[in-house]
């Protein structure tokens, strides 16, 4: 590595010395994500206006041999933007705007710091929704979601953020820039390079732009909360729903240790319907409510759905959602450990019944609550570590649930990325030559491994 005084003077003289930031003039909030994992202050915070800036930065850091870490809004939930303190920082954050909205091709070219609102709402603006939406929408950039291939409530329509972006800007390690940028949903011009960056959590390159795809803004919604028997009504619930009125906007199982629990946490605690119920679904769909209560007489007929509630107003909706954002609650009320995981969708009550099985057997008592979007194989478990013996066994504890993931043909990362705190585990759902060849296309496109060094690989 070079001498990183000298470094820094070159990027001052490329950047501008207000685009250079070190020491205590670093906010902590780029010290980690969301997480709070092994938080640092880097060596220095880049903040490039332009994507000239990016590539002049990435030009001398690869001279230089000077690690890089691509930052976006913080929001990570496995350390991919979590530096160490001889890292750089790079932050995207006044790369930020709206550069097109096109009607004719319904696409929205952005900046990769553009925050997931402000995209969300010109989109709305135009007569559009953009899909893609999470918790942390208002602080989440979208250089971020794409480099993590974010998921969120609406993928079960939509798709993953890879269905939603056609074109991509994209700086390389050696200060090369990809123009990538498309409108076309056809377009079969050799390899989609792409699609290597998107979910490379910054290791491959740094997106700085990107043309997303926009969709026709959907009529009222209908949101349904219903309980179910087992499991294997959840699937056959989903499955007539798609049958009979299409595919909803949102099909979100609870089972009832977390409904309970989001339940308790209500500032008016009231429960919509008995707590004793092994599963809840809670859905939102595009349809009249007219439509879903006949398919509901149906389905209680067959045995299928046991009670259900169906939101007369938006208040009563925000209502039933509130119990399945109790998410947001668990840093303040627990100490989670959290797993986001994908499995086959017809193993996933297998899965939950093995996971708590393994729990009781080696720490009997434990607390765990279990919830996801199993419309598009995605669940999430977390631990409550504070009912565990002390120092929780959180190595144990993750290395028994990516197991039975790996045993049932999992995903031991559904929508959050690798990062820091998987890359252990990796091996339970990628095999050994796919593995190599990642490392391969990481040598390839970074031979001097500047870019987010340490993540995703060991």
């Amino acid at each position: 590595m070079s001498d990183p005084a000298q470094t820094l003077e070159q990027l001052r003289q490329a950047l501008g010395d207000d685009a250079v930031v070190t020491g205590t003039n670093i906010s902590q909030r780029h010290y980690s994500d969301w997480t709070g994992h092994a938080p640092a202050c880097p060596a220095a915070l880049l903040l490039p206006r332009t994507t000239a800036h990016v590539a002049s930065a990435l030009r001398i850091c690869n001279a230089a041999r000077q690690p890089v870490v691509p930052q976006g809004g913080m929001t990570g939930l496995a350390g991919g933007a979590v530096p160490r303190a001889s890292d750089i920082a790079l932050s995207l954050e006044r790369l930020r705007g709206i550069e097109e909205l096109d009607p004719a091709a319904a696409t929205v070219s952005v900046l990769a710091g553009t925050p997931l609102e402000d995209i969300q709402q010109a989109a709305l603006n135009a007569g559009f929704v953009f899909p893609l939406d999470l918790g942390a929408r208002g602080s989440c950039q979208i250089g971020g979601n794409i480099a993590t291939n974010a998921g969120g409530n609406a993928v079960i329509r939509y798709g993953m953020t890879r269905d939603l972006v056609l074109g991509l800007e994209v700086v390389l390690a050696d200060g090369r820039v990809l123009d990538l940028r498309n409108k076309m949903i056809k377009n079969n011009c050799g390899y989609d390079l792409k699609q290597c960056f998107i979910g490379s959590e910054g290791t491959l390159g740094v997106i700085t732009r990107a043309v997303l795809k926009l969709a026709p803004q959907p009529g009222p919604t209908s949101t349904l909360l219903c309980a179910l028997p087992d499991y294997a009504s959840a699937v056959s619930l989903l499955r007539r729903i798609q049958r009979s009125v299409g595919t909803p906007q949102a099909y979100e199982l609870m089972w009832q240790d977390f409904f309970r629990l989001g339940v308790s946490w209500l500032e008016n605690p009231t429960a919509p319907m008995s707590l004793d119920y092994p599963l809840y679904v809670l859905l939102e769909s595009a349809v009249p409510g007219e439509p879903l209560e006949t398919l509901l007489e149906q389905a209680f007929a067959d045995g299928e759905v046991l009670d259900a509630v169906l939101a007369g107003s938006q208040a009563q909706a925000r209502g039933l959602w509130k119990i399945r954002e109790a998410t947001a609650e668990f840093p303040l009320r627990m100490t989670p450990l959290n797993f986001d995981v994908s499995l086959p969708i017809g193993l996933i009550g297998d899965f939950v019944e093995r996971c708590r099985t393994r729990l009781e057997q080696h720490w009997p008592g434990n607390h765990s609550v279990y919830f996801g979007h199993i419309g598009d194989s995605n669940l999430h478990l977390t631990v409550d570590c504070t009912s565990l013996p002390q120092p929780a066994p959180i190595l144990d504890i993750e290395e028994l649930v990516y197991s039975a993931v790996g045993e049932l043909g999992g995903s031991v990362s559904a929508e959050h990325g690798i990062g820091l705190l998987k890359r252990e585990f990796l091996h339970h759902s990628v095999g050994p030559e796919a593995l190599a060849v990642m490392h391969q296309l990481k040598d390839c496109l970074d031979p001097n491994g500047i870019l987010n060094p340490g993540k995703i690989f060991v």
